[in-house]
């Protein structure tokens, strides 16, 4: 009889130990049963070492400082034994199905190097956020999602090629990561995701859309809507973004775009509005662009971390 594939679940906790545990618990429904459960805490004020006492199952890393989604997910990766790897937020409730899918299909499809399902909201059950995306668009920078705020009446359960991941749940064979390396944690919140595909594409690979498998999401539960906290990550690393994967006329143009038009317009409609701490993001954002490099890696990367993580 033919063994399963092991799957390592790695999911990053920050302040929501609550959250966390609803996630842990609605593993139990999981009809896929080969799999390693580990979550990072990303120097959270309430530790969530504290988890491993209802789920004994877990491994918990906590580390000495936060290094945001992409180093939190790199800790773990460093732990995970899998054969593919299944990143998740922690504002996530798993169905039943969702690993039998994706595993499945990941094995019939070698070129597939990112696999998301279906997201739909925590909040609303029958309303998709994610059913694949379309973009970035060259100009702007930006991609939508393909279903977003539809009824999910069964058209989106098709499998394709997509343009884009979404960090919230995706699915990545081990000996890819090994290969090519975790994901840049100079993003640190944002984006990062996204990056990292444009660097599976760049080896010849693809992401995949999945959408016989679904994951609910409550999103923003971390961030916050419309914090000044995520308006600056999410401009900083939009430019980010375009530095690091755009090259000749399609930098200049979404660079020129972005640094010249969708930033001032935007700092301006915050003014107006008196909102100065957005307009401020926005302009920590666009300044950081002009300072840093787009390849260094911070000095607080995962990696130095390693001997410093208490593991249980």
């Amino acid at each position: 009889m033919k063994t399963e594939p092991l799957i390592s679940i790695v999911t990053v906790n920050y302040n929501q130990c609550a959250v966390t545990a609803d996630m842990l618990r609605s593993l139990a429904q999981l009809t896929y049963k080969n799999y390693e459960v580990i979550v990072v805490d990303n120097a959270s004020v309430e530790n969530s070492a504290s988890l491993k006492n209802e789920f004994p199952f877990i491994t918990h890393i906590t580390s000495p400082s936060n290094t945001g989604f992409a180093g939190g997910n790199n800790l773990g990766l460093f732990y995970a034994k899998g054969d593919y790897v299944f990143l998740v937020n922690n504002d996530t409730e798993v169905t039943p199905g969702l690993l039998n899918e994706l595993v499945s299909y990941m094995t019939t499809h070698a070129e597939c190097a990112i696999a998301c399902p279906k997201i739909k909201y925590f909040f609303k059950p029958d309303t998709i956020q994610y059913a694949g995306t379309v973009g970035p668009n060259l100009l702007t920078s930006r991609s939508y999602d393909i279903g977003y705020m539809q009824k999910d009446d069964g058209s989106f359960n098709d499998r394709r090629v997509t343009d884009q991941p979404n960090g919230a749940a995706m699915m990545i064979p081990m000996k890819l990561i090994k290969q090519l390396g975790p994901m840049s944690e100079l993003f640190f919140l944002y984006y990062e995701e996204l990056d990292w595909a444009a660097r599976f594409k760049k080896a010849g690979y693809e992401v995949h859309y999945v959408g016989t498998a679904s994951i609910y999401h409550k999103e923003s539960v971390s961030t916050g809507k419309n914090s000044a906290f995520k308006t600056f990550y999410l401009y900083r690393n939009r430019l980010l973004y375009i530095r690091r994967n755009y090259n000749g006329i399609n930098r200049i143009i979404s660079g020129s775009f972005f640094t010249m038009i969708s930033t001032p317009v935007h700092m301006v409609k915050h003014v107006l509005k008196g909102d100065w701490q957005h307009a401020k993001s926005i302009a920590k954002a666009l300044i950081w662009n002009l300072t840093h490099s787009a390849f260094k890696e911070p000095a607080t990367h995962s990696s130095l971390l390693k001997n410093q993580l208490i593991i249980c």
